[in-house]
């Protein structure tokens, strides 16, 4: 008898202030059956909610479709404003495997998803990641260049044009859809309100690192500090701080505690300080425990038992500064 198969679906919408519209696209998902709603984060001045559900692969996509159905029906891109780039209602919808499949079946998923996403809602569809047909669609960034606000011109070049759905949606935008691996979205809280210094720390510590002019006014890219790892600075008006805001995209790379320590670094050479961090919906057992082994090796304890070492990491990475953190809520494993 083959064990039962579950997936994790963690869309993200352009809207994180309007609790109504939250409400509805949480009903959405929670009337599928064996669907389970496991976290919901909501980012009022990002302007940006990010749903965390899981279950059987059916059921699961069948969640993401009616999901994506109230936000195309209840966000209207036209209007909206926040500080995270976007080009849609749903920006963006992960598919990902968590036990018993593998991910060439859930990149089938993803694209019977996203085909039908494309011809009942209209709402055109670019597939990323594992699911991408071309190495250039891979990264999520490289297809929200130019967001919202340039997609319609970006998709008439005949290289943008979406896998799923021809037709510009101006209500809805676009979604980026694709089956991929484990991803941690972590933001890091600076003492400073610069825009500037978290982008320059955020450039230091990328894998992607930052272009720069050599002494013949020649353009070369010089890479960041850590590997697997995507971030951008911003200011969040609501806690008054600038973060390093990031993807974790292989934490078996480089883990929060690494990020941690890398953007501390990075921030004393611009004159600031790091005074804790925010964990954006779930992370696995395994990433959290990693770093509770680093801090406990550095502070020389031992035996340490597992609730032990995950409220060492809390206290370390200072994770309870915006807000209460729970990990019986936030560690995937133990949700489920």
């Amino acid at each position: 008898m083959r064990k039962k198969q579950i997936i994790e679906c963690i869309p993200n919408f352009s809207e994180g202030k309007n609790k109504d519209i939250l409400a509805a696209i949480a009903t959405a998902i929670k009337q599928n059956t064996g669907v389970k709603l496991l976290h919901i984060d909501r980012g009022e001045a990002a302007n940006r909610t990010v749903f965390t559900f899981a279950g059987p692969p059916q059921q699961v996509i069948e969640a993401a479709f009616q999901a994506m159905k109230v936000a195309g029906e209840l966000i209207d891109m036209r209007i909206q404003k926040g500080e995270h780039p976007r080009i849609g209602a749903t920006d963006v919808c992960p598919l990902v495997p968590i036990a018993n499949i593998t991910m060439e079946e859930v990149i089938a998923y993803a694209q019977q998803l996203g085909e039908r996403v494309a011809k009942e809602l209209d709402i055109p569809i670019y597939l990323y990641e594992h699911s991408a047909k071309t190495s250039k669609r891979k990264n999520l960034a490289t297809i929200r260049s130019g967001e919202y606000e340039g997609l319609a011109k970006k998709m008439k070049l005949s290289e943008w044009q979406p896998d799923f759905g021809q037709v510009f949606n101006a209500k809805t935008g676009a979604t980026v859809l694709g089956a991929r691996d484990f991803l941690i979205a972590y933001n890091i809280n600076l003492a400073t309100d610069s825009v500037d210094i978290a982008t320059k720390i955020a450039r230091d510590i990328r894998e992607s690192g930052k272009v720069i002019k050599t002494a013949n006014g020649a353009k070369t890219r010089i890479s960041g500090q850590c590997k697997s790892l995507k971030a951008i600075g911003w200011y969040i008006e609501e806690y008054g701080k600038a973060q390093v805001s990031m993807n974790l995209t292989n934490f078996k790379i480089t883990g929060i505690h690494e990020a941690f320590e890398a953007c501390k670094t990075a921030a004393k050479k611009y004159g600031t300080v790091v005074t804790g961090s925010e964990l954006i919906g779930l992370i696995p057992l395994e990433a959290i425990l990693a770093a509770g082994h680093f801090y406990a090796h550095k502070k020389g304890a031992t035996n340490l038992t597992e609730k032990a070492l995950i409220q060492l990491v809390v206290d370390k990475l200072g994770l309870a500064e915006l807000s209460p953190f729970n990990f019986e809520e936030r560690v995937i494993e133990y949700l489920l």
